[in-house]
């Protein structure tokens, strides 16, 4: 499982991103047939799924990060729901490729939040402050490991056997990204 150490690189909060920015530009359409009531709610639930991600993932515990998915979901949910209310409004056939492209990206939003928060519930272990001394250690270790594959195999030389493998190749790839 990938780790990620800012909310900015997870996918489900970049694609929720992109999903307020795409809602604003549809919002900034002249003369859209919706209320500015109707257009404020879709702006603003649609920002809130990505500042919940966010906000769940800077929470120090596990239980205030699932809390906070669940708001993100809910936005989601909500965003959904005004899209397709948008969708049968007069006036807005024009835009139903749009509406639906974006409720779509808003559906695969619930979907990601739903299996983070199923593979959450699902571990072991149950955030930072809950790791057992053993728990801290086994993964302290198994990071050490793999940084000692990881300097072996960037560190080989062409005359080694492993040199042309796919893993020594991806080691040097990663090697350069981090340059």
């Amino acid at each position: 499982m990938a780790k990620y150490q800012h909310f900015e690189d997870l996918p489900v909060w970049q694609d929720a991103a992109n999903l307020y920015g795409l809602v604003a530009d549809l919002l900034e359409i002249n003369k859209l047939p919706l209320s500015y009531a109707f257009k404020n709610q879709l702006e603003r639930a649609t920002l809130s799924v990505s500042n919940n991600i966010a906000e769940g993932f800077e929470r120090m515990t596990t239980k205030e990060l699932i809390s906070f998915l669940a708001f993100a979901r809910g936005s989601a949910g909500e965003v959904r729901s005004m899209l397709l209310v948008a969708q049968s409004r007069s006036g807005m056939q024009k835009y139903k490729y749009k509406l639906e492209a974006l409720h779509t990206l808003a559906k695969s939003c619930s979907r990601q939040i739903t299996a983070w928060i199923g593979s959450i519930e699902e571990s072991s272990i149950k955030g930072k402050r809950h790791l057992t001394g053993d728990q801290k250690r086994l993964r302290n270790a198994n990071d050490s490991l793999g940084n000692f594959r990881q300097k072996f195999l960037n560190e080989i030389g062409p005359e080694h056997a492993l040199y042309n493998s796919p893993e020594a190749i991806e080691a040097r790839k990663q090697s350069c990204k981090s340059e």
